[in-house]
């Protein structure tokens, strides 16, 4: 019997193992443009994940429409990827592929 654990193709699965000192260093949210996901919600999903106020969420949504990309905080490792998984989530949540990657900084 084979006892090789595989995950379903349409699943990325990726594992980190960090030290406690390395997860309180400062990583960079960005956040990506794409061609499907709505201005209004890219907005509305800055301001309920990222605690941020409309008109900072705009500027951003706008950086990352005309440049790609755009940062949006620079925040601890595991704050940062609780609210990168949630923001994403909501997302997939209503059909959209908006993504954000973490960069140290």
């Amino acid at each position: 019997m084979d006892d090789t654990i595989t995950a379903p193709p349409d699943i990325d699965l990726e594992f980190v193992v960090m030290d406690e000192a390395e997860l309180e260093k400062p990583y960079r949210v960005i956040i990506h443009n794409d061609d499907v996901t709505p201005m209004d919600f890219v907005v509305a999903v800055l301001v309920k994940f990222f605690e941020l106020d409309v008109r900072r969420a705009t500027r951003i949504m706008l950086e990352a429409h005309t440049s790609g990309q755009a940062l949006v905080a620079i925040l601890p490792y595991e704050e940062a990827h609780r609210r990168v998984y949630a923001a994403q989530s909501a997302a997939r949540d209503f059909g959209y592929p908006l993504s954000f990657t973490l960069e140290p900084d």
